[in-house]
């Protein structure tokens, strides 16, 4: 069976589908994954891959000179993505969002190609709204998101977003020798996603700098490349335990090693959390939408985690927040158990399912 996967360049997208892409090799699929080129040096994409790039573009709904390129790119992409179809001449499409996920999938269904779309946000995108009309199959992260599809529910399948294959809980020791951290203190992760978040970041660091007990802290912070240098030497002047990273991309061994993360509400990320039961404060990013809030709730509304609104993310908040958590151990214990009402064992073989069984 042969498989195209296309998705849009944020990590978001493509996370999904990578672990999508891994399930359906090892079902024998022959899986080609479609890019746009402004990621053809991504970190998180293996030369092993098989992908091809598709021109990138920048498209809005205003009229304007600008504009007048992101339509020139887009017919370039559109062009890209038929090349990609009668080439590689997939029995199944299926897209992960964005608007380089529309072209590919028109043709797709003009050519009478299974079609599926996979939403990782409990708001779907712009994109997934209008090709949910028109697909086979649609997936979704969460169920409450057809509450704003309105799609006859045999064609919904909630399958959860996939993680990465590699992304399996370790040994409390094993996670605590990577970054030889001492066991009996309480371990912070601190991520804004794979850009960083500087907001979070300089919040993060003043509290937790000054911390009264803060020899009975130990830090992961993943700053991402506009912060790292300042914080890895703040860190080290404050005098607390704290391992600094641009760009990590073993996130097992952060996540196995957590007892508390401090982060963003991407869909990604939430996931993730699911994947490892982990207590969270989330601090949504305040735009594009409010995705990022819609999936915080999820998390929120079951009991696993608490939101702090990015207006209200200061230091005398997060410090009340994290003092109260601490003070209070068994409510750390009740969010991670919390997980088990919503927590999706395998998503990616949900998934791959969907898509093999769609033929």
């Amino acid at each position: 069976m042969k498989v195209l996967l296309v998705t849009g360049s944020s990590g978001g997208h493509i996370f999904p589908a990578l672990a999508l892409m891994d399930r359906l090799k090892e079902s024998g699929a022959d899986v080609l994954m479609v890019l746009p080129n402004k990621n053809n040096n991504n970190k998180i994409l293996a030369e092993s891959e098989r992908i091809k790039y598709i021109h990138s573009f920048n498209l809005d709904l205003r009229l304007g000179g600008k504009n007048i390129s992101g339509v020139y790119f887009f017919l370039l992409s559109a062009w890209d993505g038929l090349r990609a179809i009668v080439e590689f001449k997939p029995d199944v499409v299926i897209g992960f969002g964005s608007l380089y996920t529309v072209a590919l999938l028109f043709w797709a269904w003009l050519f009478r190609i299974k079609t599926i779309i996979h939403e990782q946000n409990v708001l779907p995108g712009r994109a997934n709204r209008l090709l949910a009309k028109f697909v086979d199959r649609v997936a979704l992260s969460f169920a409450r998101t057809n509450n704003y599809l309105r799609m006859p529910r045999e064609k919904i399948a909630v399958t959860g977003n996939p993680v990465r294959k590699g992304l399996v809980e370790l040994s409390r020791k094993e996670a605590l020798d990577f970054f030889n951290f001492t066991e009996g203190k309480f371990n912070i992760l601190i991520t804004g996603g794979s850009q960083g978040a500087h907001k979070l970041n300089t919040v993060s660091f003043d509290v937790l700098s000054a911390w009264q007990e803060k020899s009975d802290l130990q830090l992961v912070h993943i700053s991402g490349a506009r912060d790292f240098k300042l914080l890895k030497q703040s860190y080290a002047q404050a005098g607390i335990a704290c391992k600094v990273f641009d760009f990590f991309p073993d996130m097992q061994y952060a996540y196995s090693v957590a007892d508390l993360v401090i982060c963003r509400a991407g869909a990604t990320t939430i996931a993730e959390l699911q994947r490892f039961n982990l207590p969270a404060l989330l601090i949504p990013y305040p735009f594009a939408y409010d995705h990022q809030l819609a999936n915080a709730r999820v998390l929120e509304d079951s009991g696993c985690a608490l939101i702090i609104r990015d207006e209200d993310f200061c230091t005398e908040k997060l410090k009340a927040v994290i003092g109260g958590l601490l003070d209070n151990r068994q409510r750390l214990t009740a969010m991670r158990q919390a997980y088990a009402r919503i927590r999706v064992l395998d998503a990616a073989g949900l998934l791959a399912n969907e898509v093999l069984n769609l033929n």
